[in-house]
Parts: structure tokens; C-alpha cells; sequence
């Protein structure tokens, strides 16, 4: 029901309740049981048995236990211990993630109110808000939580603070008057309250009209809870990976054992060679290696200010084509700031955003000092003086305590060095007329210290110019005549064509025994100025807006905020432009997300949304082919958060159902940080390709060295002790050093990766089978080289064999480090990947020397002249084929 449309006496009877006397213990006890507790339910949780094993429900690991069985058939027990330990520890790694991921009901329940001053039997007392039912009369006062969704029946200077819910950067100001639009929003429903919004002045009393579920934030808590999150590319891809290999180590079983039987040998030794080939084309460390990419990936991120709590989350980013912004504590400081002031015809700009107050005033482009133009001085005065709002320093922050308005007054005055002590020590209050929505006014009538007596008013600037029959114009009181007027309406039309919340402050002299009552108080004043205010958009967004785009990045802004604020903002931020569209919430609300993608591509910023809207956006953006990623620190941000391709929240202004609903959270609010994100998450993925190149390049080449045996009806060159440990060390070690390998010149300037794109895109593919080939076709020739030298020692050119390949795979590593080829990077730019070569060199040295390896191994040791044969083999796979691609490209 529309209870805001109806007035406060149909509202009582509609829910039954009595104003004077509320309802009696029964009657609410009747309505509990009927309608349920005061609560958001939660939706069944996962038991933590099902969410590790859901863990192992992923196609490559199906494959790697199935290469597990095989080895314990083929009694290679070393093999099926290793894959084992590497399926288990990728299994607890990812449930460590995951079991801190679905919070957000817990965080919702946090912000309902504890406890709430309820009418019982007519009397007042305190109850926990879950025992709350429809028809339960509240009353509430500043810093109270609302307890439930309620209709205020009495309102007396009442503001509140939505902007966990609608987005609205100021509390919103309320009464209790019926509405008579239809259609409206939450963010303009000012004669309702909304269960946890949060009370900062004033008091009143309301009719509780929807609890639980049925509340705003239950809607929400409903949305996030039927909100499914999607699956990032990264898993895609290696799904897609992981299905290729098993058809690839299906095909070469099947191959294998035909060309044997083919080739007289017995069906039962060709399955077993068959099964060992289809082991080695699996590469058994390729999930544990992409997890410790992401795990290192999101330590750089820490240092970066952002935590990621998915660890796909941060490769997300890499391929995001639209960010989905809010606008109030995201892009901007979330501080109300004055800008401007004008006072007798001359116009200030005053720099310095939020609550720093080391800022200047200027007059075009002469630096004023506040203290010799006494008007100006006079209109900062006064304004501070007619404000209650403090700064305090906590710890190494200055915050506000009072409204956000005043605030703003207040800290213009500081920039002239105009604090609370100067305005204590030569003013004295003596009396006040609060605001009230009614006259959209302040008044105080002060003393200063030479005795004198003044009136001083601060409001709304049409009802406060109503009241003045003078201006003070160049310093001097004149005549509010009509140019005079016009001067100051064209002033107040052109700061809110720019989007300032303006306030304006005028004055009189009284005697100091007048009585006068508060009528005569606010009447025949004296204009002084106007002071124009703006949540101010923080220093390094424009910047960070600007690289987004050079990055093939699109940045939408989708606010709860007025449509001329947004606009405003996002027109100094450069997401704005002449042809982009601004669209409020109330045209969407009956547009399908087919009918929005029409027009989605061309809007910059959307205004006056709600939760629903911004999931709408966000569908009607994944629908067009985008990946999106939507930040915000609100309560209303959270289901579209959940429903994007990766949510980010904010870690200081965000509430704890936003972060718990996010992939990403930003620890200093700050919008350019994900520029930063999003440069690690686009590098992360270059790395992963980097890694899933070399590693199949190297597989590639084993498998093509027993194949290419096999048809020649050669001894198998690799027995498969030799190739389970290339696979687990001399594969693993450069690898994951590959994954932290830093990115490349130009990784902001290239375009964001299509969904469509498969892991093999951009010619991955052809370098993984024509380096493989190389490989395996090297490590062949020297093995045969060998086996011709010394045919009654199989193991000796086996072991020539093991290390071409080995060191093969290790000069090849490199050349994976560009996406062009070994020549266009700093070969010693990755000092963790030299680390990991040499330890694997010297590995490979102790297998073949250590004499108590040797027959594990199969090995023997080499001569020195061998292993002239071997470097020389091993260079011409990643030498020869990079030698011409750099010559063709020069």
C-alpha cells in the first residue's frame, strides 16, 4: 500500500492501532505470531561438509582424479601421491576463500535497530526491534536507528540519513504530511521512514507500517538473496581447458595403442604406454600454479589498498569493458564543501575539499586576504556563528559532528581562521529559533563583546531574500532595489545550474532591550551573501576516469543523488560528454532489461535510482556483451554488487552488507585505486597465459617425444618417473615464477578481452604446438644421437634425452615473458624467474649425479661433450622460431 499518499488518520486505521494508547502486549503478540518476527530471514546455508567438497566439482580436477587412479593401476604410486597432494591443497585453498563469502543477511540484521522506544498499553518503554509489529506506534529522537519501515505522524525539525538506501549524500529532511504524487521513489517519500536509516536531528513519532521481509531493506536482503554470482572468465577458460586436455589424452590413448597393435605388440603393454602418454599430456600442477598466481596477485593487490575476498576476482577486472560507479563517498569525498560564496556583488571561488582548512579565497585571480574585505570576513562570521555543526579531530582525521550543511559553513570559516573559539570568545548566543521545514530558516540573536545586539538568519534563498529589505553592496547597506535583486536571483540560478546546494545569511542590528517576538526577529533583515556548497568529487578520479578510458573502459555513474547534482559531477569528472544521456530511476521502472539495452550504450549517467533499477543496468549491460563491475558502499548497492560480473565495495564509508557482498573492497574509497585493480587484473591474466603456454609447450613436447619414439619403433626416450618430474619441478618452479612476472608497456592501453575470447586467442595456440614440436623434435634427435653412440645403454641417452628436454623447457620459459617474443623484454627482469631457473638446472644435476637418485631416476651421468650437443639442441626451439618472427617484424 502507498501509505505515504494517505493521511496519518487513514494510516491508523488501516493498520488498527490507537495513537494515545498504541497496542496493548496481546494484540502485538497476536500480530507476531501471525506475521513473524521483526527480522530478514536468511537463506538456507551451505553446510561447510558440502562447500569443501564442492570444491573438487570442477572438470580438471575430475581429470587429474582419474589421473590419479591411473597411476595407482599402472603402480606408479610417486605420481598418484603428487597429483593427489596437489588436488587437496587447490581444494583447501579455494574453501578458506569461500567459507567467508556469504555474510551479507548477518550484515543486514546489524543495522536494524537494537532497541526502539515502542507504545505499549499506553505507556513508552524499550523492546528489541524484532518484537516490533505492524501498527506499533515508535517515537525517535537524533542518533536513533529506525526499527521498521513506518508512516511519521509527528515531526518536529527531523532529518534522517538514507544514503545507505537511496544514495542521497544529505539527510533527508521529513514531515508528516500526506503525498499526493504517485510512483515516487524511496529517496522522495519524506513522510516515511525506513527500517535502519539512521536519525541525526530532530525527533518525532511514526505508525510502523511494514516490518521484516516486507520493509525496503528486507526487499533488498530478498534481492541478494536470489541474486546468483556469476562465474568469472577465468573459470570459463579453464573449464574449457580442462575439457580440451581430456579429449587430447583420450586421443593419444587411443592412438598410441592402434599404432602399437598395429605394430605386432601386445594390446595389454600398448594400453599401459597408452595410459602413461595421456598421463604426461595432463599438466598436474596447472590449477595449484593458477591459484598461487591469484594468491600473489592479491598480496600486491593489499599493498595497493584494495583486499580481494574471491580470488578470481582480481582476474575479473582485467577484462571489465563498464564500470558501474555510485557517485556519493565513491567518486566523490562524501563531505559537503563550499565552493563559492557571493556577497555585494563580487564572487568568491574558496578551494579545498571536504574538511581540510588550509584552503584560499580568490576573486578571479587575485588572492584575497578574508580579514581586509569586510564583507566577505562578515558573511563567513556570520555563517559560523549561526551553526551548531562542530569539527573534532579523532586520531589523525578531523570529522563533523552536526549536519553536513552546517558542517560545510562551518569549515569555510576555519579557511579564514574564523574556528569555534574565535566565534566563542567574541560572540555570546542568547537566543535561537531552530529550523524548521516549515520556514526554511535558522535564526540567533547574538551579543558581541562591545555590547552590541544582532540578529542573524541563515536559510533557503528565496524565502530569506522575502525578508530583507536591504543588501550590503560593496560594503556599504543599500537599498534592495530591483537590480540588486535580480544580481543576487542570477547568482542563486546560476549555483544551481551548477548543481550547489546554496544557503544564504543576512543580518540586523537590535537594541538590546527590544522585545520582539520571533515573527519581528526574522523580518526587515539585511542581505549579506550566499555561500554555495557541493559534495566535492575527489582530486584523482578525473584521472583515473581518463586512463579507464584510454584503456577501452567505459565509467557509468548510477547515483541515488539528484539528476542536476550527478550531471554536475559527472561533467567535471569526464564521464559526462556532450552526447552522453542522463536518465533518472522513475523512467525505468517499467522498462524490461531488453528495452534498456537500447538505450544503455549511450547513457552516462543514471540518477534518482533504485536497488531494482541498478540491477536492471547492470543486466542490461551483461546482456549487450559487457563484463561490468559495479562499486558502492551502500545497503542499496549490495544485490547489484552480487549480481555483476565483480563487486567492489568501499572499506571506509561502505556498510558491511555491501563488503560482504563484493568481490573487491577498496580500503581507501577511492575510485582511482581501480584503475589500479584493474592494471593487476589484466596483468594476472596475462601471466596466466603466460604460465598455461609454457606449460602445455613443454607437455606438447613430451608427448611428441614418445609419440614421434613410438612410430619410429624407438625404446621410449622417457621412462615416467622422468616425465613426472619435469611435469611437478622443472615445469612448476619457472611457472609460478611466471606469475608474479610484472606486466607489460602497454598493458593499459590495449582493449578490454571479449567474453567470446577462448584461452588460446591471439595466436597462444600455434606458439604452444610449434615451440611443443621443437621441443619434442630436439629432445628426440638427441636421444637418438645418443642411443646410435651407445646402443647397449638405453638409460644413458634417456638421461641426454631428460635434460634436453629439461633445459629445452627452461630457455623457452623466457620467451613466454612476451606476448611478441624473447628479444622485446629485460631478460633479467624477472629475478624470480632466474631464481627459479637455476634452482631447476641444479636440480636436474642432482638427479643425474647423485648417486642415490640415480635409479630412482633411471639416470646416468653425462659426459662433457654431451651436453655441448644438448645446450645446442636445447636453444634452437625458442632461438630459432623467435629469431624470425623478431626479423619479420623489424
Amino acid at each position: 500500500m502507498n501509505f505515504y499518499r494517505m493521511r496519518a488518520e487513514e494510516v491508523l486505521n488501516v493498520t488498527n492501532t490507537n495513537v494515545s494508547s498504541g497496542l496493548t502486549d496481546e494484540e502485538a503478540r497476536k500480530r507476531r505470531e501471525t506475521f513473524g518476527a521483526n527480522e530478514l530471514r536468511e537463506s538456507e546455508k551451505t553446510s561447510k561438509l558440502v562447500l569443501f567438497l564442492s570444491q573438487f566439482n570442477d572438470f580438471m580436477v575430475f581429470v587429474l582424479l582419474g589421473a590419479t587412479i591411473i597411476s595407482i593401476f599402472l603402480h606408479e604410486v610417486v605420481d598418484a601421491v603428487a597429483i593427489m597432494a596437489i588436488v587437496l591443497i587447490n581444494g583447501v585453498l579455494g574453501y578458506f576463500q569461500e567459507a567467508k563469502a556469504e555474510k551479507s543477511l548477518e550484515a543486514l540484521k546489524e543495522l536494524a535497530a537494537p532497541q526502539v522506544q515502542v507504545l505499549r498499553n499506553g505507556l513508552y518503554k524499550k523492546l528489541p526491534s524484532k518484537d516490533l509489529v505492524v501498527g506499533d506506534i515508535i517515537k525517535f529522537s537524533s542518533g536513533d536507528r529506525i526499527g521498521a519501515d513506518i508512516r511519521i505522524i509527528e515531526a518536529s525539525s527531523l532529518y534522517i540519513e538514507e544514503s545507505a538506501l537511496t544514495g542521497e549524500s544529505l539527510p533527508v529532511q521529513k514531515r508528516f504530511e500526506s503525498i499526493q504524487s504517485e510512483g515516487i521513489g524511496i529517496g522522495d517519500q519524506d513522510n516515511m521512514g525506513f527500517m535502519g536509516t539512521l536519525v541525526t536531528r530532530g525527533n518525532g513519532k511514526g505508525v510502523v507500517v511494514s516490518t521484516g521481509m516486507k520493509t525496503a531493506m528486507g526487499q533488498i536482503a530478498d534481492l541478494l538473496q536470489n541474486t546468483d554470482a556469476t562465474v568469472t572468465p577465468l573459470q570459463r577458460r579453464l573449464e574449457q581447458l580442462g575439457k580440451i586436455l581430456i579429449v587430447v589424452a583420450l586421443f593419444l590413448t587411443a592412438l598410441v595403442v592402434f599404432i602399437g597393435v598395429y605394430q605386432g605388440n601386445e594390446l595389454y603393454h600398448m594400453f599401459l604406454a597408452g595410459v602413461s602418454l595421456a598421463v604426461a599430456a595432463i599438466p598436474e600442477g596447472l590449477p595449484a600454479i593458477v591459484t598461487v598466481a591469484l594468491s600473489l596477485g592479491v598480496q600486491r593487490m593489499i599493498k595497493k589498498k584494495a583486499i580481494v575476498r574471491k580470488l578470481q576476482a582480481v582476474e575479473t577486472l582485467g577484462c571489465a569493458s563498464v564500470i558501474c560507479s555510485d557517485k556519493t563517498g565513491t567518486m566523490t569525498e562524501n563531505k559537503m564543501t563550499v565552493t563559492n560564496i557571493w556577497t555585494g556583488g563580487s564572487s568568491f571561488e574558496v578551494s579545498g575539499n571536504g574538511y581540510v582548512v588550509d584552503g584560499k579565497f580568490t576573486n578571479k585571480e587575485r588572492t584575497v586576504n578574508p580579514t581586509l574585505n569586510k564583507q566577505l570576513f562578515q558573511t563567513l562570521v556570520f555563517g559560523s556563528i549561526c551553526s551548531d555543526a562542530q569539527l573534532i579531530q579523532k586520531k589523525k582525521e578531523i570529522v563533523l559532528d552536526g549536519d553536513p550543511t552546517e558542517g560545510a559553513i562551518v569549515v569555510a570559516g576555519y579557511k579564514a581562521g574564523i574556528d569555534r573559539d574565535y566565534v566563542n570568545s567574541h560572540f555570546t548566543r542568547i537566543h535561537e529559533i531552530p529550523f524548521d521545514s516549515t520556514r526554511k530558516m535558522m535564526t540567533v540573536v547574538v551579543k558581541n563583546r562591545e555590547g552590541d545586539h544582532f540578529v542573524i538568519t541563515k536559510g533557503a534563498p528565496d524565502v530569506l531574500l522575502s525578508k530583507c529589505d536591504s543588501i550590503l553592496w560593496h560594503e556599504r547597506e543599500e537599498k534592495l532595489n530591483t537590480f540588486r535583486q535580480n544580481a543576487v536571483e542570477d547568482t542563486i540560478t546560476s549555483y544551481a545550474n551548477n548543481a550547489l546546494r546554496t544557503i544564504a545569511i543576512a543580518f540586523k542590528p537590535i537594541h538590546s532591550n527590544s522585545v520582539l517576538n520571533d515573527r519581528e526577529l526574522e523580518s526587515n533583515l539585511t542581505f549579506i551573501g550566499l555561500q554555495g556548497m557541493i559534495d566535492p568529487p575527489r582530486a584523482e578520479v578525473a584521472q583515473a576516469v581518463q586512463e579507464c578510458k584510454e584503456a577501452g573502459i567505459r565509467t557509468i555513474m548510477i547515483t541515488g543523488d539528484h539528476k542536476l547534482t550527478a550531471a554536475s559531477i559527472a561533467r567535471k569528472l569526464g564521464i559526462l560528454r556532450e552526447s552522453g544521456n542522463v536518465v533518472e530511476g522513475k523512467e525505468l521502472d517499467s522498462l524490461t532489461v531488453e528495452q534498456i539495452q537500447e538505450f544503455v550504450e549511450d547513457t552516462a549517467v543514471f540518477a534518482r535510482v533504485t536497488p531494482e533499477h541498478k540491477l536492471k543496468i547492470v543486466k542490461a549491460l551483461q546482456a549487450n556483451g559487457h563484463v561490468v563491475a559495479m562499486t558502492g558502499d551502500g545497503v542499496n548497492d549490495a544485490p547489484a554488487i552480487k549480481a555483476a560480473d565483480i563487486g567492489i565495495s568501499m572499506g571506509i564509508t561502505g556498510t558491511d552488507v555491501a563488503k560482504e557482498a563484493s568481490a573487491l573492497i577498496l580500503l581507501d574509497d577511492n575510485f582511482a585505486t581501480i584503475k589500479s585493480a584493474i592494471k593487476e587484473g589484466r596483468n594476472i591474466y596475462s601471466n596466466i597465459r603466460k604460465f598455461i603456454r609454457y606449460l602445455l609447450a613443454s607437455n606438447v613436447g613430451e608427448i611428441l617425444v614418445m609419440l614421434f619414439a613410438m612410430l619410429l619403433a624407438l625404446p621410449l626416450p622417457l621412462v615416467p618417473v622422468q616425465i613426472l618430474w619435469v611435469n611437478l619441478v622443472t615445469d612448476g618452479l619457472p611457472a609460478m615464477a611466471l606469475g608474479v612476472d610484472s606486466a607489460e608497456d602497454d598493458v593499459m592501453k590495449r582493449s578490454p578481452r571479449s567474453l567470446s575470447e577462448g584461452i588460446f586467442a591471439r595466436g597462444l595456440g600455434w606458439k604452444i604446438i610449434s615451440r611443443g614440436f621443437l621441443i619434442g623434435f630436439v629432445t628426440l634427435i638427441a636421444f637418438i644421437i645418443s642411443y646410435n653412440q651407445h646402443p647397449e645403454q638405453l638409460a644413458y641417452a634417456q638421461t641426454v634425452a631428460f635434460s634436453t628436454l629439461v633445459l629445452a623447457q627452461l630457455i623457452h620459459v623466457f620467451d613466454c615473458r612476451s606476448e611478441r617474443s624473447i628479444f622485446h623484454r629485460n631478460i633479467f627482469g624477472n629475478m624470480y624467474l632466474i631464481g627459479a631457473v637455476i634452482v631447476s638446472v641444479l636440480l636436474m644435476l642432482v638427479v643425474i649425479y647423485y648417486p642415490p637418485l640415480q635409479p630412482i631416476f633411471k639416470t646416468l651421468p653425462i659426459q662433457l661433450r654431451d651436453w655441448i650437443l644438448i645446450g645446442g639442441l636445447s636453444a634452437l626451439p625458442t632461438f630459432m622460431l623467435a629469431g624470425a618472427l623478431f626479423k619479420k617484424k623489424k
